[in-house]
């Protein structure tokens, strides 16, 4: 029998956090989830309404609103607290409020005594999670960031639209930075082991403009779901409770998080969306694709705007 009993705590219960809970609720993922939020009375409305559904779930899951202590015994500290994009604004402009507002949530959950694993979402998350390696003083494959893990899902599910495949059948990735210098890494996509350029020849309608043209709907997706309905939660909620799964459940798994760069794809001191292998003691090794010069240079481009960004914000740290 299973005896160790698996802790998430979520700090940030908005459209993205609650989302996510729901979400981690419906998959059975863990034993035990903890809601902490500025807002206490939505967190724990939250933490009622997700108990009441409890008799519909793969399995039992303990979910309570608590408080910084309760990290103690976390094994996965979820931030999606911050301030939200809003129409019209970067990811990268969020940067001076949001690392103002992790430094107090890190500090409090350092102090409770915790030595698991920080898992983060809040934009920008390239520089955040970032962030969050500074002030908590953890070995850096323990701070993880969602990086293009959304990136590379829109990007395989409209893959899948265009050439009439299973979405799940299309391997492709979504590197760089979770915004507006991500890059498509074309050389290494393909579909049931056929590269995409081998797929473009099998029709004459298959066209290269209509790719370039999804890979901008694919970057530019959360502009254009922020016009619409104010906020991206449910694709990116779906993307954290795949990376928990893959940490709790020690699984190995290839996905594109936001990780740091010590040396590999020739930049360091960088956290970026690059593949990665993921398992309980977070990332295991970063899986260094054998880009092309245009990728490469495009590549850097994202490393440079990144730092460039975090630079001023980040100096004293």
């Amino acid at each position: 029998m299973k005896s160790r009993v698996n802790r998430v705590v979520l700090i940030g219960t908005g459209f993205v956090g609650s989302s996510y809970a729901f979400a981690l609720l419906n998959q059975g993922v863990t034993e035990e989830l903890v809601l902490i939020d500025l807002n206490k009375d939505k967190s724990e409305g939250d933490a009622m309404d997700l108990n009441h559904g409890m008799p519909f779930a793969p399995s039992p899951t303990s979910i309570w609103f608590g408080d910084y202590s309760d990290c103690k015994e976390a094994d996965l500290v979820v931030i999606t607290a911050g301030a939200n994009q809003k129409p019209g604004e970067t990811r990268l402009d969020l940067v001076e409020k949001n690392s103002k507002i992790f430094k107090g949530i890190v500090d409090h959950v350092m102090n409770s005594g915790f030595d698991g694993i920080f898992l983060v979402a809040t934009n920008p998350v390239d520089i955040l999670t970032y962030a969050v390696w500074k002030y908590s003083g953890l070995p850096k494959e323990r701070v993880v960031g969602s990086g293009t893990i959304l990136d590379t899902a829109r990007f395989r599910f409209l893959l899948g639209e265009y050439f009439k495949v299973d979405t799940r059948n299309v391997h492709a990735y979504i590197i760089g930075e979770h915004g507006d210098t991500e890059l498509p890494v074309w050389s290494h996509a393909d579909i049931a082991g056929k590269s995409i350029e081998d797929w473009m020849k099998k029709e004459e309608n298959y066209r290269q403009e209509d790719l370039n043209g999804l890979f901008l709907n694919v970057r530019d997706a959360a502009y254009h779901i922020i016009e619409r309905k104010g906020a991206t939660y449910y694709g990116i909620a779906m993307g954290l409770v795949r990376l928990t799964k893959a940490i709790l459940q020690n699984e190995n798994s290839v996905l594109t998080v936001s990780a740091y760069l010590d040396g590999e794809y020739g930049h360091e001191d960088v956290y970026i969306g690059v593949p990665a292998i993921v398992n309980r003691n977070g990332i295991r090794d970063i899986v260094e694709l054998h880009l092309s010069t245009e990728e490469k240079n495009q590549f850097t481009h994202s490393v440079n705007v990144l730092k460039k960004t975090m630079g001023p914000v980040l100096k004293d740290e």
